[in-house]
């Protein structure tokens, strides 16, 4: 049992440290074509990006299926990834982008600091000079803030309307 716990939580850090790479190098390089819905104004409940979720769903339905055939610890892997797209679709979804049926903007502590650091990777348009590529991960504001100057002369003015509804902008 206290095997199985540790096997999700650590397949949890790997997914965000996966979800860094993958951000960064895939979605913000060949895989653009899907994730640039993201970085565009929102028209309804879904956007290309969602495929990502989709594909991800599929390999820990995949996984827990193996698992639970006999291929331990496939099925405590796949919980893990499906755990950690809990935590995205709360976090990323939910709190940064507002796909939830109400608003609510963190005024304090790490749900603020996951906020802001989201919000400065929208603030690039386009691909390319974007900085903060975790979901769950934020690294402190200011080194953020630096490297938007570095990368572009002066933090660039935000965008926005990126992946939010009208009204969500503020």
């Amino acid at each position: 049992m206290l095997l199985n716990t540790l096997i999700v939580v650590a397949t949890i850090v790997f997914m965000e440290v996966f979800s860094i790479v993958a951000h960064k190098y895939i979605m913000h390089g060949v895989g653009w074509g899907w994730h640039r819905s993201h970085h565009e104004p929102r028209t309804g409940w879904f956007e290309k990006n969602d495929l990502y979720a989709v594909v991800f769903a599929g390999v820990a339905i995949v996984l827990i299926w193996f698992g639970t055939e006999g291929a331990w610890p496939l099925q405590w892997i796949g919980a893990g990834m499906t755990a950690y797209g809990a935590l995205y679709f709360i976090a990323h979804d939910g709190l940064v982008h507002r796909r939830w049926p109400f608003n609510y903007t963190p005024r304090g502590g790490y749900a603020k600091r996951l906020y802001q650091a989201h919000r400065m990777h929208h603030a690039v348009e386009g691909k390319d000079g974007a900085v903060s590529f975790g979901f769950l991960y934020a690294p402190p504001v200011t080194r953020l803030k630096r490297q938007l100057q570095v990368l572009h002369g002066g933090a660039p003015q935000r965008r926005r309307d990126a992946a939010t509804n009208a009204q969500d902008a503020p």
